[in-house]
């Protein structure tokens, strides 16, 4: 169960993007009795979180022992949504960033929110590739920032990286720890920044073996996934994590890289998102799946 909000260090929380895991990380701090507003300048972008919900209630009902149609409705109702960023950080106890991974989008991003909020919020990044380093300084308070990084699928796969930089304090350290805890995540403690954290510096190098080898043409998406799971008897191939972890990061990652294959690869994922598909939540990736979100069948569009 989670903590009430007489006892908790942490009561209002605001994420930065709506996204495929903006959104995520919105509601998993509500199902655990937080306020929380979701800031996105997109209107289509918070147009789209009705049926991210829907696609939650599901993974949460399935997932999740504490799980009741009551509980979750509570907590859709206490996700607030603007697109005004002053309503959004001015007067909120923690703040999660989870806009694209572009350094100048998040250093644009970061340096008007350091402007606007209060002395006592912690500022937190979910990037999943760059340093915080990079853009700590453009809030103004780098000895509030941290990064709290998640993978997908969150109230399941209830990881949360705590990494923090040279220059964050220790107490700001120990507040993100205890949100993590207070939101039903188990955090893991990154001492020393690095890229990737635990979980990317062991997954991305494996992802881009499968998608240099498919981009390369030496196989297809679903000969490669086959050929990890026959051979090791891991549940998944990269490209059913890929679909897991959404095209969106995964293309930024690929289109930033120096190397040409990668980036071949970010703009492939950039025209299927284009094409209007991203991945195992919006029902089409790699693969073509069910309601139950069952793959049946590998997706054509990367086979033509």
């Amino acid at each position: 169960m989670s903590e009430s909000n007489n006892a908790a260090e942490f009561t209002t929380v605001t994420v930065l993007g709506g996204g495929v895991l903006g959104s995520q990380i919105a509601m998993q701090a509500a199902y655990h009795g937080k306020d929380v507003i979701i800031y996105d300048p997109f209107q289509e972008s918070i147009d789209k979180l009705p049926a991210r919900w829907a696609w939650m209630r599901k993974g949460y009902s399935e997932d999740l022992a504490d799980f009741t149609d009551e509980k979750f409705e509570e907590a859709v109702a206490r996700i607030k949504t603007t697109t005004d960023l002053e309503e959004a950080v001015s007067d909120v106890d923690i703040i999660i960033e989870a806009v694209p991974e572009n350094l100048e989008l998040k250093r644009e991003t970061w340096t008007k929110v350091g402007k606007l909020a209060d002395e006592r919020t912690v500022l937190a990044t979910n990037t999943s590739s760059l340093l915080p380093s990079l853009f700590a300084d453009s809030t103004g308070a780098p000895e509030r920032f941290v990064a709290i990084h998640y993978a997908n699928r969150i109230w399941k796969q209830n990881l949360a990286e705590v990494m923090e930089t040279p220059k964050t304090e220790q107490a700001f350290v120990e507040k993100a720890l205890t949100y993590a805890k207070e939101t039903g995540m188990v955090p893991a403690h990154v001492k020393k920044e690095t890229p990737g954290y635990f979980l990317n510096s062991l997954l991305i190098p494996w992802l881009n073996a499968g998608s240099d080898l498919y981009m390369n043409g030496v196989g297809t998406p679903e000969d490669i996934d086959n050929a990890w799971k026959l051979g090791t008897g891991f549940a998944r191939g990269p490209f059913e994590v890929y679909d897991v972890v959404g095209f969106h990061v995964a293309s930024n990652i690929a289109s930033t890289s120096e190397d040409e294959t990668r980036q071949r690869f970010g703009k492939k994922l950039k025209e299927a998102i284009d094409a209007g598909f991203s991945g195992i939540a919006d029902g089409k990736g790699f693969y073509i799946y069910d309601e139950n979100g069952k793959p049946v069948g590998p997706n054509g569009f990367f086979t033509e």
